[in-house]
């Protein structure tokens, strides 16, 4: 009986029919939410020639030749050396368009084509920012592939993907901000209220700990996108602290956290688009921050308080350099929204 491999090994199982490779190497891998899969990296004519497939790439996975290298192989090496000096955005976006390019990863790579890449683009049942971040990370794999020798075309060059729609950034009508309050102790309704009420972008709110939280001074403090928006103080609206509270009393590393972890963009998409569809409204996460400059100019708040709560650069020259607002003018400005 052979004896059984260690845990996160891999291993080789032999597929059904009558195949002339029906030995599969498989090996556990993850994806930035952290679950596990058993994907494919390569096959074989005989069982032992499968498990020295398999020990080639538990010593080294290009050991297992450069000519039989999977998408799945490629895509993990890339995410060693290439993904770590990328934005962290870009590079969560990447990870995340992975995902829809499943049906090809125990593909040898110098087998994929063109039609092989757009199929996923066209067939993800994702919006236009999802397909174009899928033919984004082809363009990286094949540029990858490219520098290590095992491509010598670069097909996702061949690949479209959908234009960025025209928007209008329609804020929120207070009938569903209305709505929305209405259902707000369902499941993350609270944290739609959070946006309306506080400006933060989607990536601001969602990396958010809960240690930015000042109960006490009853503010948040964040910000990651620029020099002025960046460590900016913003009073907690008095109808959504109680959320605030209740989430930074949990305990947890992050204000927004599911089942204790930080949630990704991803998953915080899905959940935002079933709340949207309760209240029969199409909204996106940045025009709950639309609606909040809106609203705040609709009801004469100061523009250089405004700005600062936005964690914009002032256009007066004269109030950016000289004009400085107190946390109770911001705090005045804030509760303008009723």
């Amino acid at each position: 009986m052979r004896k059984r491999n260690p845990n996160g090994y891999g291993c080789v199982t032999k597929l059904k029919g009558n195949r002339s490779r029906p030995w599969v190497v498989k090996v556990t891998m993850y994806d930035e939410d952290g679950n596990a899969k058993q994907t494919p990296v390569g096959y074989a004519e005989t069982e032992e020639k499968a498990l020295v497939l398999l020990a080639q790439y538990n010593n080294n996975p290009w050991d297992a030749g450069r000519e039989t290298i999977t998408l799945a192989v490629l895509y993990q090496r890339w995410l060693q050396i290439k993904a770590p000096k990328l934005g962290k955005a870009n590079a969560l976006s990447l990870k995340s368009a992975f995902r829809h390019c499943s049906k090809y990863y125990g593909m040898k790579y110098r087998s994929i084509r063109a039609y092989h890449m757009q199929d996923c683009i066209d067939n993800c049942g994702r919006t236009y920012s999802t397909q174009g971040a899928i033919k984004n990370l082809w363009g990286h794999l094949d540029r990858f592939a490219f520098e290590c020798d095992i491509i010598d075309k670069m097909y996702s060059q061949l690949t479209t993907s959908p234009m960025a729609p025209d928007t209008s950034r329609m804020p929120f009508t207070e009938d569903e901000i209305a709505a929305l309050w209405d259902i707000s102790d369902r499941p993350w309704v609270d944290t739609v209220l959070i946006y309306l009420y506080s400006g933060f972008r989607l990536t601001e709110l969602l990396t958010m700990k809960t240690s930015q939280i000042n109960l006490e001074e009853r503010t948040f403090t964040g910000g990651v996108k620029t020099k002025n928006g960046k460590d900016r103080v913003v009073p907690i609206h008095p109808r959504i602290e109680p959320f605030v509270r209740r989430l930074a009393k949990q305990g947890n590393e992050y204000l927004f956290s599911l089942d204790g972890k930080k949630i990704t963009s991803y998953r915080y998409y899905k959940l935002w688009d079933e709340i949207m569809e309760q209240i029969h409204a199409d909204h996106t996460p940045h025009e709950a921050r639309h609606t909040f400059e809106t609203n705040l100019d609709n009801a004469g708040g100061n523009r250089k308080c405004i700005d600062l709560l936005m964690g914009h650069k002032s256009s007066d020259v004269g109030n950016r350099v000289y004009n400085h607002k107190t946390l109770d003018q911001l705090r005045d400005t804030i509760e303008l929204l009723k």
